[in-house]
């Protein structure tokens, strides 16, 4: 493969994503979501931060509480991820896509390197802006400052949970090639059934591993101590179920008929 062709094909599919507009515009909730309850979660945190009991001023994490948004703000993201994949299945046009470049592995992997650049963009902007928002309500008495030991961890592992959780969900649309049939699954799979699981204490040992889950724990200063799983490892975890999804999408892609 030529460097030629690779920026062909990268170009093109840079091409398909901005010129579908409400595929673009679903990164927007992602960023407004997550810094509108930073906002808040901050305000409603240094109003009622006398009135917390001593063991839980000893264990409030105000990164990990300006995060909180974070959680459904990456609904938009996984949205993305999906959409990306999906609109050509949706739409038809995927043969035209793959008569261009019949290298499927090529196709495919010019389109998860296009929309993760756009992915991590946006995380990277969220991230920055919602956690100095948050900051900045909860108030120069109890936040914390980038140069805070954990912190630069915390706003680097946020970016990269983010972005890894909408290449997962890409995977995972490349297998099912149905935006109903992926939002079905990962949608109460990120943002109900894992936090569900994860409060019941018999079925918590394995819920921990999930992907949502697993990575969430880089978002904290303050580790849980109801897991096994620290920051990076959680965020490995989180890597290994990415690799699989993009890896299993990609064996669907090359096997199936568009």
């Amino acid at each position: 493969m030529s460097a030629e062709t690779a920026r062909a094909v990268l170009g093109a599919e840079w091409t398909k994503l901005r010129s579908v507009p409400s595929t673009l515009w679903t990164l927007l909730p992602a960023f407004a979501v997550s810094v509108g309850i930073a906002l808040s979660f901050g305000l409603v945190l240094r109003g009622a931060y006398d009135d917390l009991r001593p063991e839980s001023k000893a264990s409030f994490d105000p990164v990990g509480s300006g995060f909180n948004g974070l959680r459904l703000g990456m609904i938009a993201l996984v949205v993305f991820g999906v959409l990306t994949v999906t609109s050509e299945y949706s739409s038809g046009t995927i043969r035209a896509s793959l008569a261009a470049v019949p290298r499927r592995g090529l196709f495919y992997g010019g389109k998860l390197v296009t929309a993760t650049a756009v992915a991590f963009l946006v995380s990277l902007v969220t991230v920055l802006i919602t956690f100095g928002t948050a900051q900045a309500a909860i108030g120069s008495t109890h936040n914390a400052s980038l140069t805070d030991e954990g912190v630069p961890r915390a706003i680097c592992g946020a970016v990269l949970y983010m972005t890894l959780l909408s290449v997962f969900a890409m995977g995972v649309a490349a297998m099912v090639r149905s935006a109903a049939a992926a939002l079905g699954v990962l949608v109460p799979l990120f943002f109900m059934l894992s936090e569900i699981l994860n409060n019941i204490p018999g079925v918590r040992t394995v819920a921990q591993f999930l992907p949502d889950a697993a990575g969430g724990h880089v978002l904290r200063l303050v580790p849980r101590e109801d897991t096994v799983l620290g920051p990076w490892t959680g965020l490995l975890v989180l890597s290994l179920w990415t690799a699989a999804a993009v890896a299993g999408g990609h064996v669907s892609m090359s096997r199936r008929d568009a």
